[in-house]
């Protein structure tokens, strides 16, 4: 049976993203990406989402941050209906996103100065984020000199200089060797656990573990037409560290029930 998500809020009673019935299709509607998802993101929550290969999950996260349209539904950031890229969301890429011709500094600078802040608050919020993300030392480098896990720091930074509310990751860990991958999953766990720094955060990710080590819930989603599984409450407070969350008995039993609701998708999707 399908899981249908309610209106979880936060404490103020706010949601910071909700979709309604939501659902795109495309080509003439032949081709369903992800149909009828209703779930909504409390303030300051981290939801990851996961799902076979092809389930829409980009898709919705790209619906989320207006660069797609939805065919049906309904899709509301702070309670404004998203007709375009709405105000306080910013997006984290899988392959890093960056302009090979700017250096990490002018990289990390691009969308504050796309949108016409200030020269000094542009360098206060790169200078701060750089540091914050270890790559004071390399703001004159350009994207091929540095290695893949700098590269997405750098387009974290980026997006962090922009000091969104939401902050959407599609799978931005995915194309790093593993190692690097678990070093990065360590250094957002530290930022998540700053006070200044607290976001409502999307991420996408094949990982069930990467799910259960970031998020507050975990979205299982069916094959394409990608649906709602179930929506399962990630019992691991905050601050959290991974060795911690990965010697928790809970840890183990979360993990197989999700691969349980996965499997049968992933086979259904090969």
């Amino acid at each position: 049976m399908l899981g249908v998500a309610g209106a979880r809020t936060s404490e103020n009673g706010s949601a910071a993203v909700v979709a309604e019935g939501a659902s795109k299709l495309f080509l003439e509607g032949t081709v369903v990406a992800f149909q009828g998802l209703t779930l909504s993101v409390p303030e300051h929550d981290v939801l990851c989402i996961v799902g076979p290969s092809g389930c829409g999950k980009t898709t919705f996260l790209r619906c989320v941050a207006g660069l797609t349209e939805l065919s049906t539904g309904r899709m509301l950031v702070h309670g404004q209906p998203v007709f375009g890229p709405p105000e306080g969301v910013a997006m984290v890429f899988q392959h890093f996103g960056l302009l090979p011709w700017k250096t990490v500094y002018d990289n990390t600078a691009f969308g504050l100065a796309m949108a016409g802040a200030p020269r000094a608050t542009i360098q206060e919020r790169v200078e701060h984020y750089l540091d914050l993300v270890g790559l004071v030392g390399f703001e004159h480098h350009y994207p091929y000199q540095l290695s893949g896990g700098m590269q997405q720091r750098v387009g974290l930074a980026r997006a962090l200089a922009l000091s969104p509310r939401v902050l959407l990751m599609d799978e931005p860990f995915a194309a790093l060797d593993a190692q690097t991958r678990e070093v990065l999953q360590e250094e957002l766990l530290r930022l998540m656990a700053r006070p200044d720094e607290r976001k409502t955060m999307l991420f996408i990710t094949h990982s069930i573990d990467e799910a259960l080590l970031l998020g507050d819930r975990v979205a299982v989603l069916t094959a394409r037409p990608g649906q709602l599984r179930e929506l399962i409450e990630v019992p691991f407070g905050r601050p959290r560290d991974a060795a911690s969350v990965r010697a928790d008995p809970r840890y183990a039993v979360l993990r197989e029930h999700i691969w349980d609701l996965l499997r049968p998708e992933v086979v259904m999707a090969i």
